[in-house]
């Protein structure tokens, strides 16, 4: 599913070269979830941003889902994102405009489907969001909007979840909550997942725990 070879990014400052990944390798086969922590500024959420596409790394390779990122142009990453992947990220990332069941459908729509608001509301009545369909992100709660966006990731059935600090604004019970909900829809799909998390014990429901330190990953027992 992911395949990570000898991958490194950096930046330029003030003509200094700064590394934030350095000779990364990681294997995720399909159907695995993967806890990935480490220090704030350690090159998590850029990792991820590489996985999806979203950034171009500096030496190495990307490949997901039989797909060398590297290699394709921006109408090409755009279809593989469509079909590949679902994220979740701290911040909900909803349209204000929207409301959930539109929010949902959003997906479904941009890829033709003719169906996506009977899948958009099949799904958020899976995440417990029946009575919320014609609600707004401002009418919801913080955990209603996380689980709306955990919706939209999940309707149109991505191999791949990227997940993002996803409990990061929500207070411990709401983040119990939403975390039993995705880790219970990741099974179910049988979706691979990479997480990107603070917090450890998030972490160890994951099948292996991953810590990104000064740019280099390593493995935890």
């Amino acid at each position: 599913m992911i395949h990570l070879t000898s991958l490194s990014y950096w930046l330029t400052h003030d003509g200094s070269r700064i590394d934030i990944l350095r000779d990364v390798d990681l294997t995720v086969s399909p159907g695995e979830t993967v806890g990935l922590t480490g220090p704030s500024g350690s090159g998590k959420s850029t990792l991820l941003a590489l996985v999806a596409g979203m950034e171009r790394p500096g030496a190495g390779r990307v490949q997901v889902n039989g797909h060398a990122l590297e290699t394709l142009d921006p109408d090409a990453l755009a279809r593989f994102r469509r079909a590949t992947l679902g994220c979740v990220f701290q911040a909900f990332h909803l349209v204000p405009a929207m409301t959930a069941l539109e929010n949902v459908a959003l997906p479904l729509e941009l890829a033709g489907q003719r169906d996506a608001h009977s899948q958009a509301a099949a799904q958020l009545t899976d995440v417990g969001l029946g009575h919320r369909l014609h609600h707004r992100p401002r009418e919801l709660s913080g955990g209603e909007q996380q689980r709306v966006a955990i919706a939209r990731a999940f309707v149109a059935r991505p191999p791949l979840l990227l997940a993002d600090e996803l409990t990061g604004n929500l207070d411990p019970r709401t983040s119990a909550h939403v975390v039993d909900q995705l880790f219970d829809l990741v099974t179910r799909h049988r979706t691979t997942l990479l997480l990107v998390t603070h917090d450890p014990a998030l972490a160890r429901r994951t099948h292996r725990r991953l810590v990104l330190e000064e740019g280099r990953l390593r493995e935890l027992s």
